[in-house]
Protein backbone atom coordinates (compact mmCIF):
# COMPACT_ATOMS: atom_id res chain seq x y z
CA UNK A 1 0.00 0.00 0.00
CA UNK A 2 1.15 3.22 -0.72
CA UNK A 3 -0.55 6.60 1.33
CA UNK A 4 -0.26 9.45 -1.21
CA UNK A 5 0.08 12.85 0.78
CA UNK A 6 -0.46 16.57 -0.18
CA UNK A 7 2.43 18.46 0.75
CA UNK A 8 2.42 21.98 3.41
CA UNK A 9 2.70 25.48 2.28
CA UNK A 10 4.94 25.13 5.85
CA UNK A 11 8.71 23.80 6.08
CA UNK A 12 11.10 23.00 8.45
CA UNK A 13 14.15 25.57 7.98
CA UNK A 14 17.67 24.57 7.76
CA UNK A 15 18.65 20.73 7.23
CA UNK A 16 21.75 18.90 7.96
CA UNK A 17 21.47 16.99 4.14
CA UNK A 18 23.51 17.95 1.48
CA UNK A 19 22.32 20.63 -1.04
CA UNK A 20 19.90 19.30 -3.57
CA UNK A 21 21.47 16.83 -6.47
CA UNK A 22 19.83 15.38 -9.80
CA UNK A 23 20.38 11.64 -8.41
CA UNK A 24 19.38 12.07 -4.28
CA UNK A 25 15.40 11.79 -5.22
CA UNK A 26 12.73 8.95 -6.42
CA UNK A 27 11.41 9.13 -9.59
CA UNK A 28 13.96 9.72 -11.80
CA UNK A 29 11.67 10.20 -14.75
CA UNK A 30 10.77 13.03 -13.23
CA UNK A 31 13.88 15.40 -12.92
CA UNK A 32 13.59 16.67 -16.15
CA UNK A 33 10.55 19.06 -14.92
CA UNK A 34 11.98 19.12 -11.06
CA UNK A 35 15.09 21.04 -12.55
CA UNK A 36 13.42 23.23 -14.58
CA UNK A 37 11.41 24.63 -12.28
CA UNK A 38 13.94 24.83 -9.70
CA UNK A 39 16.04 26.83 -12.23
CA UNK A 40 12.62 29.10 -12.41
CA UNK A 41 12.30 29.84 -8.84
CA UNK A 42 16.11 30.42 -8.56
CA UNK A 43 16.24 33.00 -11.24
CA UNK A 44 12.50 34.74 -10.34
CA UNK A 45 13.96 35.13 -7.17
CA UNK A 46 16.21 38.07 -8.45
CA UNK A 47 12.61 39.62 -8.97
CA UNK A 48 10.63 40.24 -6.05
CA UNK A 49 7.65 41.69 -7.06
CA UNK A 50 7.04 39.23 -9.63
CA UNK A 51 8.40 36.61 -6.78
CA UNK A 52 5.36 37.63 -4.90
CA UNK A 53 3.06 38.07 -7.59
CA UNK A 54 3.57 34.24 -8.68
CA UNK A 55 3.99 32.72 -5.05
CA UNK A 56 1.02 34.69 -3.77
CA UNK A 57 2.82 36.37 -0.96
CA UNK A 58 2.69 38.99 1.03
CA UNK A 59 6.08 41.51 1.47
CA UNK A 60 5.93 39.60 5.44
CA UNK A 61 6.47 36.60 3.75
CA UNK A 62 9.88 37.24 1.59
CA UNK A 63 11.92 34.92 3.10
CA UNK A 64 10.21 32.61 1.33
CA UNK A 65 11.83 34.14 -1.70
CA UNK A 66 15.33 34.16 0.20
CA UNK A 67 14.92 30.07 0.36
CA UNK A 68 13.53 29.55 -3.60
CA UNK A 69 16.77 31.82 -4.58
CA UNK A 70 18.93 29.60 -1.92
CA UNK A 71 17.30 26.24 -3.86
CA UNK A 72 20.96 24.66 -5.29
CA UNK A 73 22.71 25.38 -2.18
CA UNK A 74 20.82 25.34 0.82
CA UNK A 75 20.93 22.73 3.34
CA UNK A 76 18.60 19.54 2.65
CA UNK A 77 16.52 17.23 5.08
CA UNK A 78 13.87 14.26 4.86
CA UNK A 79 10.61 15.54 2.74
CA UNK A 80 8.72 13.53 5.42
CA UNK A 81 10.49 16.01 8.11
CA UNK A 82 10.71 19.15 6.11
CA UNK A 83 7.05 19.43 5.99
CA UNK A 84 4.92 20.45 8.83
CA UNK A 85 1.22 22.26 9.42
CA UNK A 86 -2.11 20.28 10.61
CA UNK A 87 -1.50 17.23 8.82
CA UNK A 88 1.79 16.61 9.74
CA UNK A 89 1.82 17.27 13.13
CA UNK A 90 -1.28 14.84 13.70
CA UNK A 91 0.61 11.80 11.50
CA UNK A 92 3.07 12.30 14.23
CA UNK A 93 5.18 10.35 12.45
CA UNK A 94 8.50 10.94 14.49
CA UNK A 95 6.65 9.32 17.36
CA UNK A 96 6.67 5.90 15.99
CA UNK A 97 9.68 4.19 16.40
CA UNK A 98 11.36 0.67 14.85
CA UNK A 99 9.14 -1.44 12.49
CA UNK A 100 6.25 0.81 12.72
CA UNK A 101 8.03 3.78 11.83
CA UNK A 102 9.86 2.02 9.03
CA UNK A 103 6.27 0.95 7.18
CA UNK A 104 5.42 4.49 7.48
CA UNK A 105 8.59 6.11 5.88
CA UNK A 106 8.20 3.09 2.74
CA UNK A 107 4.54 3.91 2.10
CA UNK A 108 3.92 7.58 2.24
CA UNK A 109 4.86 9.53 -0.97
CA UNK A 110 3.82 13.74 -0.97
CA UNK A 111 3.01 15.23 -4.25
CA UNK A 112 4.98 18.33 -4.67
CA UNK A 113 4.55 21.07 -6.76
CA UNK A 114 8.51 21.12 -7.19
CA UNK A 115 9.46 18.09 -7.34
CA UNK A 116 6.61 15.62 -8.11
CA UNK A 117 6.62 12.54 -6.27
CA UNK A 118 8.54 12.42 -3.39
CA UNK A 119 9.30 9.07 -0.99
CA UNK A 120 9.48 10.29 2.54
CA UNK A 121 13.09 10.12 2.91
CA UNK A 122 13.90 12.13 -0.77
CA UNK A 123 16.51 15.34 0.66
CA UNK A 124 14.58 18.34 -0.28
CA UNK A 125 15.63 21.82 0.61
CA UNK A 126 13.00 24.30 2.15
CA UNK A 127 10.94 26.33 -1.13
CA UNK A 128 7.70 27.45 -1.82
CA UNK A 129 5.80 26.41 -4.70
CA UNK A 130 2.24 25.66 -4.18
CA UNK A 131 -0.39 23.94 -6.93
CA UNK A 132 -2.22 27.48 -7.17
CA UNK A 133 1.19 29.10 -7.76
CA UNK A 134 1.46 30.77 -11.12
CA UNK A 135 5.11 30.82 -12.97
CA UNK A 136 5.79 33.39 -15.62
CA UNK A 137 5.49 31.81 -18.90
CA UNK A 138 3.87 28.50 -18.07
CA UNK A 139 0.63 27.11 -17.68
CA UNK A 140 -1.09 25.83 -14.28
CA UNK A 141 1.13 23.40 -12.82
CA UNK A 142 -1.31 20.98 -13.07
CA UNK A 143 -1.16 20.89 -16.48
CA UNK A 144 2.91 21.11 -16.73
CA UNK A 145 3.20 17.86 -13.77
CA UNK A 146 0.11 16.16 -15.03
CA UNK A 147 1.83 14.38 -18.22
CA UNK A 148 4.39 13.32 -16.39
CA UNK A 149 2.69 11.78 -12.67
CA UNK A 150 -0.09 10.39 -14.55
CA UNK A 151 2.63 7.47 -15.74
CA UNK A 152 4.35 7.89 -12.83
CA UNK A 153 1.65 6.90 -10.58
CA UNK A 154 0.43 4.10 -12.79
CA UNK A 155 3.84 2.33 -12.63
CA UNK A 156 3.00 2.75 -8.47
CA UNK A 157 -0.56 1.26 -8.68
CA UNK A 158 0.78 -2.01 -10.48
CA UNK A 159 2.51 -2.97 -7.73
CA UNK A 160 0.51 -1.21 -4.39
CA UNK A 161 -2.56 -0.14 -3.60
CA UNK A 162 -2.85 3.03 -3.04
CA UNK A 163 -4.57 5.54 -0.59
CA UNK A 164 -5.43 8.71 -1.97
CA UNK A 165 -5.04 11.90 0.94
CA UNK A 166 -4.48 14.53 -1.24
CA UNK A 167 -6.28 17.78 -1.53
CA UNK A 168 -8.16 18.36 -4.46
CA UNK A 169 -5.25 21.03 -6.30
CA UNK A 170 -3.00 18.56 -5.81
CA UNK A 171 -5.31 15.60 -7.15
CA UNK A 172 -5.60 17.36 -10.29
CA UNK A 173 -1.50 16.82 -10.66
CA UNK A 174 -2.33 13.37 -11.94
CA UNK A 175 -4.65 10.62 -11.35
CA UNK A 176 -3.89 7.35 -9.22
CA UNK A 177 -5.39 4.05 -11.06
CA UNK A 178 -7.81 2.29 -9.45
CA UNK A 179 -6.51 4.80 -5.67
CA UNK A 180 -8.99 4.24 -2.68
CA UNK A 181 -10.05 8.11 -2.48
CA UNK A 182 -10.79 9.62 1.33
CA UNK A 183 -13.46 12.21 1.97
CA UNK A 184 -14.22 13.54 5.59
CA UNK A 185 -17.72 14.18 7.21
CA UNK A 186 -18.77 16.17 10.02
CA UNK A 187 -22.31 14.42 10.86
CA UNK A 188 -24.61 16.43 12.94
CA UNK A 189 -26.76 15.02 15.71
CA UNK A 190 -30.58 15.08 13.25
CA UNK A 191 -28.11 13.03 10.61
CA UNK A 192 -27.23 15.80 8.64
CA UNK A 193 -23.74 16.03 7.25
CA UNK A 194 -21.14 18.45 6.18
CA UNK A 195 -18.05 18.47 4.87
CA UNK A 196 -15.53 19.08 6.83
CA UNK A 197 -12.86 22.16 6.38
CA UNK A 198 -10.84 23.54 8.85
CA UNK A 199 -10.05 19.80 10.62
CA UNK A 200 -10.06 17.87 7.66
CA UNK A 201 -6.23 17.72 7.54
CA UNK A 202 -5.96 16.85 10.95
CA UNK A 203 -8.69 13.38 10.42
CA UNK A 204 -6.59 12.81 7.28
CA UNK A 205 -3.37 12.71 8.97
CA UNK A 206 -4.50 10.36 11.94
CA UNK A 207 -5.83 7.99 8.93
CA UNK A 208 -2.71 8.61 7.02
CA UNK A 209 -0.59 7.39 10.38
CA UNK A 210 -3.05 4.45 10.68
CA UNK A 211 -2.80 2.82 7.66
CA UNK A 212 1.36 4.00 6.81
CA UNK A 213 2.38 2.48 10.15
CA UNK A 214 -0.03 -0.98 10.18
CA UNK A 215 1.44 -4.41 10.27
CA UNK A 216 -1.74 -5.23 7.54
CA UNK A 217 -1.13 -4.17 3.92
CA UNK A 218 -4.67 -4.26 2.36
CA UNK A 219 -5.22 -4.65 -1.40
CA UNK A 220 -8.81 -3.18 -1.61
CA UNK A 221 -10.97 -0.36 -0.23
CA UNK A 222 -12.87 -2.44 2.16
CA UNK A 223 -9.90 -4.02 3.52
CA UNK A 224 -8.96 -0.19 4.37
CA UNK A 225 -12.19 0.51 5.38
CA UNK A 226 -11.37 -2.54 8.25
CA UNK A 227 -7.85 -0.98 8.98
CA UNK A 228 -9.55 2.12 9.95
CA UNK A 229 -12.67 0.62 11.95
CA UNK A 230 -9.92 -1.84 13.67
CA UNK A 231 -8.42 1.86 14.49
CA UNK A 232 -11.62 3.47 15.97
CA UNK A 233 -12.15 5.41 12.81
CA UNK A 234 -15.37 5.31 11.66
CA UNK A 235 -16.09 5.07 7.90
CA UNK A 236 -18.70 4.33 5.47
CA UNK A 237 -17.85 2.35 1.86
CA UNK A 238 -18.97 3.61 -1.54
CA UNK A 239 -16.88 1.44 -4.06
CA UNK A 240 -13.54 2.97 -3.84
CA UNK A 241 -14.58 5.90 -1.64
CA UNK A 242 -14.14 5.99 2.27
CA UNK A 243 -16.00 8.54 3.89
CA UNK A 244 -14.45 9.79 7.23
CA UNK A 245 -17.37 10.18 9.82
CA UNK A 246 -16.60 12.87 12.50
CA UNK A 247 -18.87 14.41 15.39
CA UNK A 248 -20.11 17.87 14.13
Amino acid sequence: MIVLLPPSETKRAGGNGPPLRPGSLSAPSLNPLRFELVNELIRLAADRAASRRALGISIRQEVEIDRNAALRTSATMPAIDRYTGVLYDALDIHSLGGAAAARAKSRLVVVSALFGLLRAEDPIPAYRLSATSRLPGRTALASCWRPLLEPALSKVAEEHLIVDLRSGAYAAFGKAPGAVTIDVAAEHCDGRRTVVSHFNKAHKGRLARVLASSRSDPGDAAAVAALARRARVRVERDGDRLTVLVPA
